[in-house]
């Protein structure tokens, strides 16, 4: 079987679904004055995109053995390109939420497929630079969503950004029926409905819970925030007790017994809050402190992000020669580094200095976040590749969310307080002071999640296939 063309039709599909999430949130200014919709509605764009994924990720350990590679990832991609359609023709907002969450389920489906593909595909001695291949395209394609939005904003309305993606989800439908193999027979195991209803409740609840406390509906103080997220963590518990419980489980649990798994696992959520910290609070800094626009603040962050896509291939191929101990230790290292210098930056500081940061903090997360996903799931027998999959991309979603949500509140209550003993909280000069003492409160928190990530990448071992 020809593994290049299957990859291919895989990247292919995955990076425009992927795109499609940043691509987005640019434009919302717009979007509230065209929709007469108020900001807080709106957001739902964004955070009903990632409440769907966040919900259809764990079932997708059981979809990957019900259908074939074609039938799931076919499924996935005619899923996303109606919703890009239903969003480019939309007359109202509720059409455009109907199309971004239909958007979100292809995308839903298309991560755990992806994965599971390349751990089928291909031996563990060469996983490394196919799964570098994927963090190309997991990490590109978000990045460059906010400056490909912004040049295309310049001059064209919204909609194009939907229409101008739509010729590229078709094209992935039509490789993909040519190129694509199935690489897996389905084992169609027993359906168990209380755990889906207790996954998409404890997921959603989490990840609804935590993006809806940065919507400035009044944060953690509104009981619908807090009583969420605990209704959420409450069926995640009984989610889990049920999991070990059972025969055919949804998502198998029994995958943290392999301890580098674990590792891997706890190592990528602290991964994925920090770097959500830096994606999310930077912008603010500029716009609010440093007077940049939004096109002039995605241009300022475009080179590391590309910088991080374009070095994932090549973490993974010496990944594959030295092991992850090569990459992820000094990675870790260097990321302290970095996040310590972003604890000391105001104002004042460069554009330069933003920009070079900026890249080396994205070229020591590519030195550890695929190298270190890869050596987890090399540990997993054959069986539990769905379900190793499934747990690492919820995991993500969920750090995902609650990260965003997290450091945007610790920038808000440090921008409150630098306020309340301002003399003059309304000044121009006193606002931006304010925001850089809002991130900067936020990055030390960071700089203590890369210090925590250090200390567990120094117990990372080259792993092997372990037997059940």
């Amino acid at each position: 079987m020809k593994r290049l063309p299957i990859l291919i039709s895989l990247i292919i599909g995955a990076f425009f679904s992927i795109l499609n999430e940043t691509l987005l949130n640019i434009a919302f200014p717009q979007l509230v004055v065209e929709l007469g919709v108020s900001p807080s509605t709106l957001q739902w764009l964004a955070t009903g995109y990632m409440l769907v994924v966040g919900v259809l990720v764990p079932a997708s350990a059981l979809l990957v053995q019900w259908f074939t590679t074609r039938q799931m990832f076919l499924g996935a991609m005619i899923l996303f390109a109606i919703g890009t359609l239903i969003c480019g023709i939309a007359p109202q907002f509720s059409f455009l939420l109907f199309g971004r969450l239909l958007q979100a389920a292809g995308t839903g489906l298309m991560l755990p497929v992806l994965m599971n593909t390349i751990l089928v595909l291909y031996p563990p001695e060469k996983r490394g630079a196919a799964m570098g291949s994927i963090g190309l395209v997991i990490m590109f394609a978000p990045a460059i969503g906010p400056t490909l939005s912004g040049l295309i904003l310049e001059s064209l309305q919204w909609r194009w950004l939907f229409f101008l993606v739509l010729p590229f989800a078709i094209f992935s439908i039509v490789f993909a029926s040519i190129y694509l193999k199935n690489v897996s027979t389905p084992t169609k195991p027993k359906v168990d409905v209380w755990s889906i209803i207790l996954s998409t409740i404890g997921f959603g609840g989490i990840v609804y819970g935590f993006s809806s406390s940065g919507e400035g509906n009044g944060g953690w103080s509104n009981p619908e925030v807090y009583g969420t997220v605990l209704v959420g963590g409450i069926a995640l518990l009984l989610f889990t007790i049920r999991q070990l419980r059972l025969q055919e489980p949804l998502m198998d649990l029994r995958a943290f017994k392999f301890p580098m798994f674990s590792l891997t696992t706890i190592l990528l959520i602290i991964m994925m809050m920090t770097l959500f910290s830096t994606m999310t609070l930077l912008p603010f800094l500029f716009q609010g402190a440093l007077g940049l626009t939004v096109f002039a603040s995605g241009l300022l962050m475009l080179p590391g992000s590309l910088l991080n896509g374009l070095i994932s291939p090549i973490t993974g191929k010496l990944f594959d020669k030295f092991g992850p101990r090569a990459l992820v230790i000094p990675g870790s290292a260097f990321l302290v580094i970095i996040m310590w210098f972003f604890t000391q930056v105001s104002a004042d500081t460069s554009k330069m200095t933003f920009l070079i940061l900026h890249i080396c903090m994205m070229v020591s997360i590519s030195m550890i976040m695929m190298p270190a996903q890869t050596n987890g799931l090399n540990q997993l027998p054959p069986r539990y590749y769905p379900h190793g999959t499934a747990i690492l991309n919820t995991l993500q979603q969920v750090a995902g969310a609650i990260g965003v949500a997290f450091f945007i509140s610790v920038m808000s209550s440090g921008q409150r307080n630098f306020l309340e003993q301002s003399s003059d909280p309304t000044a121009p000069l006193q606002l931006a002071q304010a925001m850089v003492a809002g991130v900067h409160n936020a990055f030390v928190i960071g700089f203590g999640f890369a210090v925590l990530a250090l200390v567990l990448a120094l117990f990372l071992k080259r792993t092997q296939q372990a037997k059940e």
